[in-house]
């Protein structure tokens, strides 16, 4: 890992700044893991599940790859009721949070889903996990809005999948990709976002907007210098560790903490349990906003999910204000933004489960 410091004439953004700046903290940069998962749940899992969530015997499992458009292999876990018998059947192409893996959340939600009847692709965003693309690491607006619709040419070429019939779910971060994959995608049938992130606007302007011009242009400053010292260096330099929690971080960055950091949802691929993204990942998220043409996903429903009490909420919030009929804000009451990723009892299957069978109906 490069950790070059800038010359001395650049000006260097302390960690807090950064984090403030970008909106990152721990949803968008890693920290070190406190222990070894295999050791921690080597008595819950099977030794050939590499998931931080218990395998179903509901479901058939297949490891799978595919190629985006860019050329980029990605590698994803394909999920299949047992008792599909030979039907084509509606699926589902799910990713997320930002910097996670698909044996953490997105798994999850394909695993149930799937359960349910649904085909179910839980897949790694390119540059990150067990898919392909140099450097490591690395996030891209427009790359990884690709992904989504890589999954879906997968899925529509299954034989188990009826291509007429198929929805996307996007988990934080990837909730603004899944919705700007499917304003354009119109092969998709209906979207969820859970917990959503836009990450063109909190790297933008920060948590609740809050960032200043002056700020913006100091960190845009020292990213484009990074570039340089990249290129000479021949490898980009990566953002130091966060997370690392000293006391009397805000209580957001402590739940992320409890997720990746911990035998609850830590994984050694994911980005954000152990890695860092690259110091110059920020710069197109800056330049490129992601929900620009969010109403041109009407006429298909979108379906909107959140904590009552996360500290995100507002991205949903705006994301529906903007966003055209039909569309639909849920709210769980008592839930944190992480509730979403994992815990079965604040995540509505319920309502996933009617809303996709309603609007993917045969």
């Amino acid at each position: 890992m490069n950790t070059n410091t800038a010359p001395a004439s650049t000006p260097r953004l302390d960690r807090r700044d950064l984090m403030k700046l970008t909106g990152a903290g721990a949803a968008v940069l890693a920290a070190a893991p406190l222990f070894n998962l295999s050791n921690a749940k080597a008595q819950s899992m099977p030794a050939d599940w590499d998931k931080t969530f218990p395998k179903s015997e509901k479901v058939d499992h297949q490891k799978v790859s595919f190629r985006n458009r860019y050329g980029i292999t990605l590698a994803g876990d394909l999920y299949l009721p047992k008792d599909r018998a030979g039907r084509r059947l509606a699926a589902l192409a799910v990713g997320g949070p930002f910097g996670a893996v698909k044996e953490q959340s997105s798994g999850l939600y394909a695993q149930t889903m799937a359960e349910r009847g649904f085909v179910t692709l839980a897949f790694d965003a390119s540059f990150t996990g067990e898919s392909g693309g140099e450097p490591r690491n690395v996030a891209s607006p427009d790359i990884n809005t690709e992904d989504f619709s890589a999954a879906v040419d997968y899925l529509g070429l299954h034989p188990s999948v009826d291509r007429e019939r198929i929805g996307v779910i996007g988990i934080c971060g990837w909730g603004g990709m899944a919705l700007n994959a499917v304003a354009v995608d119109k092969r998709v049938k209906a979207v969820v976002a859970s917990t959503m992130y836009d990450m063109t606007r909190v790297m933008s302007k920060g948590y609740n907007d809050s960032v200043t011009l002056e700020q913006r242009t100091q960190a845009l400053e020292q990213m484009s210098r990074q570039r340089w010292e990249d290129a000479a260096n021949g490898t980009p330099a990566y953002q130091p560790p966060y997370n690392d929690l000293k006391g009397g971080e805000a209580q957001f960055l402590v739940d992320y903490h409890d997720y990746y950091r911990t035998p609850r949802g830590y994984h050694p691929r994911a980005v954000n349990s152990g890695h860092s993204w690259t110091r110059t990942t920020p710069l197109s998220f800056m330049n490129m906003p992601l929900l620009t043409y969010i109403k041109e996903i009407s006429p298909r429903p979108v379906l909107l999910i959140h904590g009552e009490k996360a500290h995100s909420r507002y991205f949903s919030e705006t994301a529906y204000a903007a966003a055209a009929e039909p569309k639909e804000l849920m709210i769980i009451p008592g839930a944190s933004h992480v509730d979403l990723y994992d815990k079965v009892d604040a995540i509505p299957f319920d309502k996933l489960t009617s809303f996709f069978n309603r609007h993917l109906a045969a």
